[in-house]
């Protein structure tokens, strides 16, 4: 699908109003730069370093709240770029993402006149011919666009098989502010990477356009319907999830209708426990879905902040697939315009990650982040193995809820030195993986709000241990092939002897040699050790792997093996007595 192309320059002479908006983003990044090229790069080559780092904190802070002051009033991609920065903990200090924080898209509704004429023109139709009804009220008013809820025509509802909607439609202009925004934040990277502290940390340009990308996709609402139809369909014999139905046919580029499925906002836990839900179990479900996006699908919800997660109460005798489960709610997901595919590379790097996490394995632990991309080939790491090793092995076998029993001096302590050891190596997220990291920190912010007591290593352990489970799996099943192959070929051997042998007998092969049979004796005798060496190797290792998993069948595998073991040991005394 061809995207709007835009321009990389500033706005053209003639748009007063976009030059304006252009300068102003362009003198607030100027302005801070210059500020922190002077403390941060100058003040400490004439050694005032300590007087530089005096007054870091607050320096940060006052940017990043007058940020957030110029992303309210322009909107835009000025919010989404605080709620893109407040995520890259990689790039930016916790004093800047934490006041970009409660960056929200709260921006005052578009004048309905506007809207109408947009959808209309978009739909080509008058709205009282797309809809029965259509509510002038938005009920959600964001950056980009904002949504109305509507009935379909009965033609149509009959079509499509709901009438109620919800009827996004995008702000009028607003391709044109985003032309601006992304015109002006690839020019801030661009000279922000001529400053070598930069360029060796992360590389800017690459971070914009990752984000030109994902705006483009946000702002195209055919493609977000495209990623609600595959969404569903992928999710589409999951109980526990819902998605909207699309009405295609009032839907087009800039207006997108769906069907409404409104229900207790996630977050709202007086509501849940009014319908008679835990909001805990909720949290642990949500945790579930997620992840199985995350690892198992690998297409997922970059967004899902409690305005776009229902939790819709079901009636157990309805015959859907959550009564039949025996649940009486099913989490209902909506926006789709900001989603994340895993490619299956990335997803498995993802996954010995997780592994090196779940076994406390410090050195894989960064042998994975460098798969990952996460460590720059530059990087030392030899720092960060002895961090994570003394991390591991202070905490790695204490359960979260008793980390509130250790000394919270020496937990400052851990987080202080873990968090220099991160700002000083040279390493930035990988492509494709902002969104991983947004959906990961909204998941467990999601399921903390609704219960204080749920810590997200508590969703993730779990899968870390099935897929250190799988692996271990994954490598008896490869080595019995491995195994079962050779055998295949071992047990051949004899008959293939037997047959050279004969031949030899018949005078078939005309071979002259009285060592030869000596020679194919002993050739036969190491086979078969050949063979019980492998039984034994495979037996033991089956057994080693098996037994934290099924003790039972782990130990008979081992003890089993000590029979080829045994023929091993045997046939290797009689074979050098026979040799004397």
């Amino acid at each position: 699908m061809a995207q709007p192309a835009l321009r990389r320059g500033a706005p053209a002479a003639s748009d007063r109003k976009g030059r304006a908006r252009y300068r102003r983003i362009m003198r607030f990044a100027t302005r801070y730069m210059v500020e922190n090229w002077w403390f941060e790069l100058f003040l400490p080559r004439l050694g005032l370093t300590r007087f530089a780092a005096r007054g870091r904190t607050r320096r940060w802070q006052r940017m990043a709240r007058n940020f957030f002051v110029l992303a309210t009033d322009l909107g835009g991609l000025m919010i989404k770029v605080g709620q893109y920065l407040s995520s890259r903990l990689d790039v930016l200090p916790p004093p800047v993402t934490k006041e970009l924080e409660g960056l929200q898209d709260a921006v005052a509704p578009e004048d309905f006149r506007a809207i109408r004429a947009l959808a209309e023109r978009e739909l080509g139709m008058p709205l009282e011919r797309a809809f029965a009804a259509f509510q002038e009220a938005p009920l959600a008013a964001a950056s980009l666009g904002q949504a109305h809820r509507a009935t379909l025509t009965p033609e149509a509802a009959a079509d499509v098989g709901f009438a109620d909607v919800v009827v996004k439609v995008q702000r009028p202009g607003i391709e044109r502010i985003v032309d601006i925004d992304l015109a002006a934040l690839r020019k801030v990277a661009a000279r922000l990477n001529r400053v070598s502290l930069v360029s060796k940390r992360v590389d800017l340009p690459a971070l914009a356009e990752e984000f030109a990308t994902t705006s483009l996709e946000e702002v195209d609402y055919l493609h977000e319907a495209g990623n609600a139809e595959r969404f569903g369909d992928q999710l589409a014999d999951d109980d526990r999830v819902a998605t909207p139905g699309i009405a295609w046919e009032r839907t087009a580029r800039r207006v997108l209708t769906l069907q409404d499925v409104s229900a207790i906002k996630i977050s709202d836990l007086d509501a849940l426990r009014a319908a008679g839900i835990d909001p805990a179990e909720v949290a642990v479900e949500f945790a579930d879905v997620m992840f199985d996006q995350l690892f198992v699908d690998g297409f997922f919800h970059g967004d899902a902040h409690p305005g776009n997660i229902f939790v819709t109460p079901v009636r157990r005798d309805d015959g859907s697939a959550a009564a039949e489960a025996g649940r009486g709610w099913v989490l209902t997901f909506v926006d789709f315009g900001m989603m994340g595919s895993i490619p299956d590379g990335l997803r498995r790097d993802l996954r010995g990650f997780l592994i090196a996490v779940a076994s406390r394995d410090g050195r894989r632990l960064v042998e994975s982040m460098r798969e990952l991309g996460v460590l720059l080939p530059s990087a030392d790491t030899r720092e960060l193995e002895r961090t994570m090793s003394a991390l591991f092995n202070r905490f790695g076998g204490v359960a979260f809820t008793d980390l509130q029993d250790v000394d919270p001096r020496e937990l400052r302590a851990f987080a202080n030195e873990f968090g220099a050891t991160i700002r000083a190596l040279p390493f930035q997220l990988p492509e494709n993986f902002l969104l991983v990291i947004r959906a990961v920190s909204l998941i467990s912010g999601l399921c903390s709000t609704l219960d204080p007591r749920f810590n997200i290593w508590n969703a993730v352990e779990p899968y870390a241990d099935r897929l250190l489970r799988d692996e271990r799996g994954g490598i008896v099943r490869s080595f019995a092939d491995e195994a079962a192959s050779t055998l295949a070929i071992t047990a051949r051997l004899p008959r293939r002897l037997d047959g050279l042998v004969t031949r030899l007998q018949d005078g078939e092969v005309a071979v002259e040699t009285p060592r030869l049979d000596a020679r194919i004796g002993r050739l036969e005798r190491a086979v078969s050790r050949l063979v019980s060496a492998l039984l034994f190797f495979g037996l033991l290792l089956g057994g080693v792997l098996l037994r934290p998993d099924d003790d039972v069948l782990g130990t008979v595998l081992m003890g089993v093996s000590a029979l080829p073991l045994a023929h091993v040991l045997l046939s290797g005394l009689a074979g050098a007595r026979s040799g004397r």
